[in-house]
C-alpha cells in the first residue's frame, strides 16, 4: 500500500474518501484511532493509504478533483 495523502483535517479526509468511494478504488485510512492517545487534541495527522495498482489513477483522481495540493509528493 502506498500512503496518497497525510492530513489533520478530517473535512478533507472525508471528501477524499466519498470521492474514492464513488470510483470503486479501495482505501484504507490510517491512524484513524490515534486521538485516543493524543487526548483528541488533533495534532496526529491521519493518512489515507490505497494499493499500488490504485495508486495512479488515484493521483489523477484527486488532481482533476481539485486536491492535488494535498498529495503526498513520494506517491
Amino acid at each position: 500500500m502506498q500512503e496518497v495523502l497525510r492530513t489533520n483535517d478530517i473535512v478533507l479526509l472525508g471528501a477524499v474518501e466519498a470521492l474514492l468511494a464513488s470510483a470503486g478504488i479501495g482505501h484504507l485510512i490510517a491512524d484513524a484511532h490515534i486521538s485516543a492517545l493524543e487526548g483528541s487534541i488533533g495534532i496526529l495527522p491521519r493518512r489515507l493509504l490505497v494499493i499500488d495498482d490504485d495508486l495512479p489513477r488515484t493521483r489523477r483522481l484527486l488532481a482533476e478533483a481539485g486536491f492535488g495540493d494535498a498529495l503526498r509528493d513520494g506517491g
